[in-house]
């Protein structure tokens, strides 16, 4: 089952200022304002040569966001001799470009197709779901699947979320240490204090919760991580305004306070980081699942033992040996940045939310499998960001989890985040069961190019000459 994501890529020939912790979440349409909208396209050409206009305010000055796209292209293909066949084979017909001005790109020149497979049904918690991939990996999509079907012939999987929480962590500088001393004693011990900062920082949104504050002092500076519930966004925004609130409170508290920035890096966003591998960012979700000895011989072609003593060599000793923060897994980043792109979500945010520990043991009977993935740093919404976009919000439609539930705010992102992990607990089953099986080669081969006439009738006779095993497999 294939389908296109779009996503608009943009071209950064013109410098545009945005501030990531606090950018627009409201689309914007310009077409009631066009001051420029009546010249013909050569006059708008060269404005944009001589530079009467900007790429960035084109929407604006045209009124039409299609137009603007379609110029856009233009002049940047007339700059370089090697942008004419970008003019020609970059998508930009079909796009509902309105619905990113102003949210989610800027300079927009067109968007990027990408295939989106969907790999289940993934039996979780008791509900089926089929999820969406956008990838252009050969055998993902195929290897998940694999996974998820032996999960679903095994009875399942389940998941728990152990913690729920976006955080961002301004620094702040004090005149000297004694005076960053007696801030993180502020914070930390008087109750009075934490209350107020507490009801500033809920004050800017409804679904905003302010759970805690973890404070570390490097010198004079003071890292305060802020660490909040935000219902069903992924929540970044919503946190650092609520921040902001609680920042204007201490430095009226505390008047030779400076604020140095809004993000100190203790966030810690799109980077790998101790901090969010051992206290969790976003969704701190544990999936696991028993597979039966027979599954993991006939669907997975390899041994219980097998698989264990892989894994624990792999992905816990050589994780260990290369020095990982959080890559105790096989390729959880591969399926997370794949639902993450179908879904609309931050593909930066990959970094930090595919650090996985992968854990492997037999079972009670000592021959069937238990697996288990920890996945402390989920950070997704089914609200805000790309997700409003029409082909990531028809992802979400898959799943059945588009914009906020009804039941209880947050309910739609917890369980998009359990889509998460269980999908990778199938991506990283398969995985593992191909690389004790040595499989894994073959099958690249296999799907992972685009085959001749002749390297297909090839690899027809050798499907035709295993059909008997297939067929065990059906």
């Amino acid at each position: 089952m294939l389908s296109t994501v779009r996503l608009a890529v943009a071209n950064t020939l013109s410098a545009v200022r945005c501030s990531q912790a606090l950018a627009p979440t409201v689309a914007r349409s310009y077409s009631n304002s066009a001051p420029f909208g009546s010249l013909a396209d050569e006059e708008v050409l060269q404005k944009l040569t001589t530079g009467e206009l900007q790429h960035h305010n084109l929407e604006r000055d045209l009124g039409n966001a299609l137009r603007a796209v379609k110029l856009r292209r233009k002049h940047v293909a007339s700059m370089l001799e090697s942008n004419q066949k970008m003019s020609r084979e970059l998508d930009h017909e079909g796009f509902d470009y309105e619905q990113v001005i102003g949210v989610n790109c800027e300079n927009v020149i067109g968007y990027m197709p990408i295939p989106v497979g969907v790999a289940g049904p993934l039996v979780l918690d008791g509900r089926q779901y089929m999820v969406p991939m956008a990838t252009t990996e050969g055998c993902l999509v195929a290897s998940t699947n694999r996974g998820c079907r032996a999960i679903a012939l095994s009875g399942g999987a389940h998941s728990a979320v152990l913690r729920d929480g976006m955080t961002r962590a301004p620094v702040v500088r004090m005149p000297d240490v004694i005076g960053a001393a007696a801030l993180k004693d502020w914070v930390e011990a008087d109750m009075s204090g934490e209350r107020k900062l507490a009801s500033l920082f809920e004050s800017t949104s409804r679904f905003a919760k302010l759970k805690g504050i973890k404070v570390n002092v490097a010198g004079r500076n003071v890292f305060l991580r802020f660490e909040g519930a935000t219902g069903d966004a992924m929540g970044m925004n919503m946190i650092s305004k609520g921040v902001t609130k609680a920042l204007d409170f201490l430095q009226d508290t505390f008047p030779k306070m400076d604020v140095v920035s809004i993000s100190g890096n203790f966030c810690t966003d799109k980077k790998p980081s101790a901090v969010n591998w051992i206290d969790g960012r976003g969704k701190s979700v544990v999936c696991e699942t028993i597979i039966q000895e027979d599954i993991v011989n006939k669907v997975l072609k390899t041994t219980s033992a097998s698989l264990v003593d892989v894994n624990n060599v792999k992905n816990l000793v050589g994780s260990m040996v290369a020095g990982s923060i959080g890559g105790f897994n096989a390729h959880a980043a591969n399926i997370v940045a794949a639902v993450y792109i179908a879904t609309g979500q931050d593909p930066a945010q990959v970094v930090e939310s595919a650090t996985c520990a992968t854990l492997m043991e037999t079972g009670e009977n000592g021959k069937d499998l238990h697996m288990s993935v920890t996945m402390p740093s989920i950070e997704v919404g089914t609200v805000g960001g790309g997700t409003h976009l029409k082909s990531q919000g028809a992802a979400l439609d898959l799943l059945g989890l588009r914009g906020s539930a009804s039941s209880a705010p947050g309910d739609h992102a917890r369980a998009l985040a359990r889509v998460v992990a269980g999908s990778v607990l199938a991506g990283e089953l398969s995985l593992m069961s191909a690389l004790a099986a040595g499989h894994l080669v073959r099958s690249h081969m296999l799907l992972n190019r685009k085959p001749t006439l002749h390297e297909e009738q090839k690899t027809e006779k050798i499907i035709e000459n295993e059909k008997p095993e297939k067929r065990e497999e059906a």
